[in-house]
């Protein structure tokens, strides 16, 4: 027996959304599927058109599975996907939010498959809204809202009163937070409270003000005394986390997940706040009459798992229980919770104990994929490459002993504004590479671990962090990555943000965050190698330039102002120019080893050759490396050398390199004649960096256009793809071989033009549980197919 008529009706919408969404249909609403907490519901109701929610559901996801191959996506992209390319004859319009950085993915996925296979999808669009307090930010606002409001008359919904919908929709969320208290006072469950915001987010205003207003005027009955808890960690996008605390005995009496209280206070997007402050989550905890807090973990999240230590510590300092726990797939409740539940003071049980380590190198690194094998290089150029790397990295530790600063940064934020102003840096990924081929990730791992900070997420990134943590001076990575006083990143993935607020927090190094923004076009250009080195300006969207350029000019501001330097703008001229010089011989580098047969070299050589000059981009060294790299080449191909002589096979390798078994390239060249041609390291090297600034162009806005698609190329539908199949066309390869973490859509691109493929399951830093033998015997028989 429903316990309360009002909140029959809510319960029913939140437990049967598409039955709800077919009455709806039927009454003569217009529906628009929303993908993203913060998608503006006043605007599309001020439209007339009925704004719902789109949200992951359990069901199989035949299409997708059939269309992927059943890898690549997340369970629950490929659930939204399948929800938005269904099989009704009208479809409904779509539009999708950057609430987290999947979303953009979904879209770019949508936007692919409706250019691949015939657009059968109803009107889709993309909001790319920022959050941040800036100008700039506020005016890239303004610009994708005006495209919104566009897209909306486009599709026959041109806005009517505004004012009076923005009025509808602040009523409405003061009137769910109020009926969301009830918990406080023991009139609703958690779980009701989940299935209310749900419902809200899914019916007509109308008829949410009634039940909700009626549920005001006369509340339900008393619940059940139970534990009073607050939930936070990852989005609840259902409503199993909270069936199933509540089921064991607890009261969900608030949140910190988006689809809950935040909903009503209209706040960013979890994922896109840095982290919420763990002193107000304590507060908000509190105030809610929580006894303890729990921090549910979606299997896949890689941002929430970077909040545990300070929510841990904030707890352990108010004197609040804590757990952190990953809800499984099958929602299944976690084995920690039970005795959580019945006494939250109680002291953890211990861990269980850890298996036996894996057979490690000296140095306690992580065992390679077969024991160790010295790559042969072919090339002088990679070890006097090398030689100058180490003589490089110890002059910066000199330099930095003597009280020069340090800036530390992520591959995707620009590097040539500290290369012009004389700031030393070191980029956060070729640091990861020195840990990895020094066989010390299992160590680092540790020091991570130990220090309550998650060990594989985002692992490949995370080798900085833990590098302030190494005291161990015999085995630390040339002598130890000294302490930074910068830190620098572009939000390209949720986690991102959170682990540079760790790393800055450990540190004390001042942090900055480049915005991250996407292309919300729906037609693309499928050729943008040709067109972007000369042509970027007229290629690329004039407001995600503003917002580069922007965020890259109040970098300098702050650097100049920290370090008392001062950016030079002729100086910073000359260091574009270096990068695009440097560029252009690795482009002809790649046409010379694509054009010859046998390959004069193989990925082995071309991988280091190419990224150690890389990390130095934009110094005259650098430029004369890639120059020295392509002559090598060009010698080896005229005198007929070759990193095989009886070469009968070519293949891609797809993704991020094995730096820590770069033999691994190798161990087909004797018996199978097979050759790794190509990577994206030399090929993204000579497509994706190049910007010229002629024509009176702007330096820095050029800067802007390189780091602006930056990521794009390698794993965005549409721009990764078709890329993907000309650079396998332009080598001539038979085949490619793939880590776990491709992105699908290149792998499909590269099968539908021919070019069978290969998936790994293995990534390029945590190999410790690979199946060595497995592996090596599937890539045989892949080969021996070709």
């Amino acid at each position: 027996m429903a316990r309360h008529p009002a909140l029959a009706t809510l319960l029913a919408a939140a437990n049967d959304p598409a039955g709800t969404l077919e009455t709806l249909r039927g009454q003569g609403h217009r529906p628009i599927r929303l993908l993203g907490m913060d998608a503006p519901r006043a605007l599309v109701r001020g439209a007339g058109l009925l704004p719902v929610r789109l949200v992951p559901t359990h069901e199989p996801t035949p299409m997708m599975d059939a269309i992927m191959g059943g890898a690549g996506l997340s369970v629950r992209g490929k659930s939204l996907l399948e929800q938005m390319v269904g099989d009704r004859a009208k479809p409904d319009p779509v539009l999708i939010t950057s609430a987290d950085n999947e979303q953009p993915q979904v879209f770019a996925a949508l936007r692919e498959l409706a250019r691949q296979a015939g657009d059968r999808l109803g009107p889709v669009h993309f909001l790319d809204r920022l959050y941040g307090d800036t100008e700039t930010v506020a005016r890239y606002n303004a610009h994708r809202l005006a495209q919104a409001r566009d897209w909306l008359a486009d599709i026959g919904a041109p806005l009517g009163d505004m004012a009076q919908a923005d009025t509808d929709e602040a009523r409405l969320r003061t009137l769910l937070a109020r009926a969301l208290d009830l918990r406080s006072v023991g009139r609703l469950t958690g779980a009701e409270a989940a299935r209310i915001v749900a419902a809200a987010a899914i019916l007509p205003l109308e008829q949410v003000e009634a039940s909700l207003s009626a549920l005001l005027a006369d509340p339900p009955p008393l619940v059940p005394t139970a534990l009073p808890l607050f939930l936070t960690g990852s989005t609840q996008e259902d409503f199993r986390t909270y069936d199933g605390l509540e089921a064991a005995g607890a009261l969900v009496v608030g949140e910190g997940q988006d689809w809950g209280r935040p909903w009503c206070d209209m706040q960013a997007p979890l994922a896109r706040r840095i982290q919420d402050d763990p002193a107000a989550i304590i507060a908000m905890a509190k105030g809610a009459g929580a006894a303890a807090l729990v921090h549910a973990l979606r299997p896949g999240d890689e941002a929430a798992p970077w909040d545990a230590k300070p929510l841990r510590t904030a707890c352990a300092a108010a004197g609040l229980p804590f757990l952190a726990v990953t809800w499984n797939g099958n929602g299944e409740m976690p084995p920690a919770l039970t005795p959580f539940l019945a006494d939250p003071t109680a002291p953890p049980a211990p861990p269980a104990p850890k298996p036996p380590p894996s057979p490690t190198r000296a140095g306690g690194g992580r065992a390679a994929l077969k024991p160790p094998t010295r790559s042969r290089k072919s090339l002088s150029a990679v070890a006097s490459f090398g030689q100058f790397q180490r003589d490089w990295f110890a002059g910066l530790r000199a330099q930095v002993a003597a009280g020069a600063p340090l800036a530390v940064v992520n591959a995707n934020a620009p590097q040539e504004i500290l290369r012009a102003m004389d700031i030393p840096f070191v980029v956060n990924q070729w640091w990861a590479s020195i840990v990895a081929a020094k066989q010390q990730s299992g160590r680092y791992f540790r020091l991570l671990r130990d220090r309550d900070y998650p060990a594989d997420v985002e692992a490949y990134s995370a080798q900085g962090l833990a590098a302030a943590f190494d005291e161990d001076a015999e085995n630390a990575p040339w002598g130890g990555l000294p302490k930074p006083d910068f830190l620098a990143a572009v939000t390209g993935t949720d986690a991102t943000p959170r682990l540079f607020r760790q790393w800055a927090m450990e540190t004390g190094a001042d942090l900055y965050l480049y915005q991250r923004s996407f292309d919300s076009r729906w037609q693309l250009p499928t050729t943008w190698w040709d067109d972007l080195p000369g042509d970027w300006d007229q290629h690329l969207e004039p407001e995600r330039l503003d917002l580069m350029e922007g965020e890259l000019r109040a970098h300098v501001a702050r650097l100049e102002a920290a370090t008392g330097k001062h950016l030079d703008p002729e100086r910073f001229a000359q260091v574009m120019d270096l990068v695009n010089e440097q560029e252009e011989w690795y482009r002809r580098t790649r046409d010379l080893i694509a054009a010859t047969y046998p390959a004069p070299v193989s990925i082995v050589d071309t991988m280091p050759a190419t990224m150690v000059p890389q990390w130095h981009r934009g110094s005259v060294w650098a430029r004369d490396a890639a120059k020295a790299l392509y002559e090598e080449v060009a010698a080896r191909a005229a005198a007929g050398e070759a990193a095989c002589a009886k070469e009968r096979v070519r293949l891609m390798w797809v993704g991020r390199g094995l730096w820590s078994d770069m033999g691994f390239y190798q161990r087909w060249e004797e018996s199978h004649g097979a050759v790794f041609v190509c990577s994206m390291y030399l090929s993204l090297a000579a497509d994706g960096y190049i910007r010229h600034h002629d024509r009176g162009r702007d330096p820095m806005r050029a800067l802007a256009a390189r780091f602006v698609t930056m990521g794009d190329e390698l794993r965005m539908p549409t721009w990764a793809g078709a890329w993907h199949v000309r650079d396998a066309r332009l080598h001539g390869v038979q085949g490619a071989v793939a880590l776990t973490d491709a992105d699908p859509f290149v792998l499909r691109a590269l099968e539908e033009a021919g070019i069978p493929v290969l998936r790994l399951d293995l990534d390029n830093y945590n190999q410790e549980s690979a199946d060595a033998a497995g592996v090596d015997a599937a890539v045989t028989r892949f080969i021996e197919a070709l």
